[in-house]
């Protein structure tokens, strides 16, 4: 509620301020540039001029939106806000002297410079005064203690009690909240015990106690001899949408190739959750949601030639419907065309092969051309699936390959995909084995992810549909 109310004050400050940003420029234009004598009764009459204050401050709200602006505000910097407010303050005004100031009236090209100059100033310096105090506020809070991060320990042993002691101990608050601790082998120093309650007996407690606790943050406090459990604790942090902090060794931080934080003299490492530049991420959900309108109006007729082969081939539904697990292991309902007989798993969930009886003749081109997957459009529209990403899997399998790949569940960090790097150059997989082998494409997605990657993939795809070459 705390951050909604935090974004809310974001939002109508920039809404306002570029509302007297754009005023105040029309109005320089008018009288500087165009030599006219005006007044505010003027300027309400002008059409173009009110249009301007209701479609410029939703263009800039648009713009700080899609850059990431109003994520993570609890934990913006002073400085960290310049410079964002800077860079699109200046992104901004270029968008719009190419669009609306470039073809308009002028006497010089001296005009251009100075109206430039001037829309950019006015923008940035409106915007950023606001969020300078708004910021300022919510720091002071954080210092103060009135503002916190609720924070779980996971570690119970000697590092524990120091990170504890080190942070409590500063004059002022870091934000954090301590909660508790959860012991991975259940080793507690008998100190720890006295700051913090034990919520949990061992790392399969973790995902339960942070949803049911609202943990903000975890920081990782795990002694040297206890570094081999440490892949398995950041894997099943995966699942959550919390912020995850470790206290290094020296060897992490002169090693390290994560970012190094320090709350007031505690140095601690971010194990980012953030994959892709948040204008990009945000990018990528409108590029998925339009595509996949455009996609299913351009292929309405091969919906209904598929449908028609479907039902006139086997008998049975023309849609395949199960459960697949999703972002952060959330369970959502994937839709398919039928490409195999009914009842095909009868006897339990079964990965098909190249021999595999159970396909039917149209099944086995629906396949290879990737087309049994083109109602999964409607799944990325309702937003539990992108265009690009792993492949979903059933939690039946998904449990087999974390026995032998606990960095499986890297991949649910992301939306599962209607095609992935993994799909276009592996296919499908007939076994467990063949699923492991293919993850590391997928790992290497997920390392790599960018607008550019992804449409790569889709041009792969695509060439695969066409060549009715899949596997």
């Amino acid at each position: 509620m705390k951050n909604r109310l935090l974004a809310t004050k974001y939002i109508v400050s920039d809404f306002l301020a570029a509302i007297v940003a754009w005023g105040s420029f029309y109005t320089y234009r008018k009288i500087y540039v165009e030599k006219l004598q005006i007044d505010l009764n003027t300027l309400l009459d002008e059409k173009t001029f009110l249009l301007g204050l209701t479609l410029i401050p939703i263009f800039w709200v648009g713009l700080f939106y899609f850059a990431g602006e109003y994520r993570n505000l609890m934990r913006k910097s002073r400085l960290q806000e310049l410079v964002a407010t800077f860079k699109l303050a200046l992104v901004g005004s270029v968008i719009l002297f190419f669009v609306l100031i470039l073809d308009d009236y002028i006497t010089s090209y001296k005009n251009y410079y100075g109206s430039f100059f001037t829309l950019f100033s006015l923008q940035f310096v409106l915007t950023y005064i606001p969020r300078l105090f708004i910021t300022s506020s919510t720091i002071r809070k954080i210092r103060r203690g009135k503002r916190y991060f609720r924070t779980l320990i996971i570690g119970g042993r000697d590092k524990a009690v120091k990170l504890i002691k080190d942070m409590s101990h500063k004059p002022k608050s870091s934000g954090n909240k301590f909660i508790g601790f959860v012991s991975i082998d259940n080793t507690v120093n008998p100190q720890l015990a006295e700051f913090l309650p034990q919520l949990g007996d061992s790392l399969d407690d973790i995902n339960t106690i942070v949803k049911e606790q609202n943990i903000d943050e975890v920081i990782i406090a795990l002694d040297y001899n206890e570094k081999d459990k440490l892949e398995k604790v950041i894997s099943r942090l995966e699942l959550l949408h919390t912020r995850t902090l470790m206290q290094p060794d020296l060897y992490d931080i002169l090693t390290g190739n994560v970012h190094t934080t320090s709350r007031y003299g505690t140095p601690l490492l971010t194990i980012t959750h953030e994959l892709m530049p948040p204008w990009q991420e945000n990018v990528k959900r409108f590029l998925d949601v339009g595509l996949s309108i455009i996609a299913i109006i351009i292929l309405l007729p091969v919906y209904i030639a598929i449908a028609i082969a479907v039902k006139t081939n086997s008998k049975g539904p023309i849609l395949y419907s199960h459960e697949r697990i999703g972002r952060f292991g959330k369970p959502f309902t994937i839709y398919k065309f039928r490409s195999m007989v009914v009842e095909a798993e009868k006897e339990g969930p079964q990965l098909s092969n190249k021999t595999d009886s159970r396909i039917t003749s149209v099944g086995r081109f629906l396949r290879k051309t990737r087309l049994d997957e083109t109602p999964q459009f409607f799944n990325v529209i309702i937003g539990n699936m992108s265009l690009v990403g792993p492949r979903p899997e059933r939690q039946f399998f998904i449990d087999q390959i974390v026995e032998r790949a606990p960095h499986y569940y890297h991949l649910l960090r992301v939306r599962p995909g209607i095609t992935s790097l993994g799909q276009v150059k592996y296919g499908y997989a007939e076994n467990v084995d063949e699923m492991v082998e293919r993850l590391r494409y997928d790992i290497i997605y997920i390392e790599n992810m960018s607008l550019y990657v992804d449409f790569k993939i889709m041009i792969y795809t695509i060439k695969t549909i066409f060549e009715a070459s899949g596997k």
